[in-house]
């Protein structure tokens, strides 16, 4: 059960950010990959930041939260010895609540604000709460 929830929880910051759980599960894993990651979600805070950028709930964007979710559930379940194929379905699942949950977030953090303020904001609480689940 905790591996589940650990795989959801996890999954729902793909749904906010794509590449910062990643990030944060391999640097905490002591991989290499999890510095290159960690300059992706760098490289995707900016992006993130600027008008242009399409919505998380795209189809390309809500993919790579999927993907992400996925990625970041099998593995932290494998790491508690849980269910990786079960760990990877809960991480979707908190992936596609994330993502839609953080776009409305977003999108009513702009209105109070501002764009990119709420960017900010966004970026400090997918990182803590990547920071905060991989330490458990």
């Amino acid at each position: 059960m905790t591996a589940l929830l650990l795989g959801f929880s996890l999954g729902f910051v793909s749904g906010l950010r794509t590449f910062t759980p990643l990030a944060a599960l391999f640097i905490r894993r002591g991989s290499i990959w999890g510095y290159v990651l960690a300059v992706l979600a760098i490289a995707e805070y900016v992006m993130d930041a600027r008008p242009d950028t399409p919505s998380r709930t795209a189809p390309i964007g809500l993919g790579a939260r999927a993907i992400s979710g996925a990625i970041v559930g099998w593995t932290i379940a494998e790491m508690h010895g849980g269910s990786g194929m079960l760990g990877a379905l809960a991480g979707i699942a908190g992936a596609m609540i994330g993502a839609y949950g953080g776009r409305a977030a977003r999108l009513a953090a702009i209105e109070r604000i501002g764009a990119y303020p709420a960017a900010i904001v966004g970026d400090l609480i997918a990182i803590g709460l990547a920071a905060f689940i991989v330490t458990r």
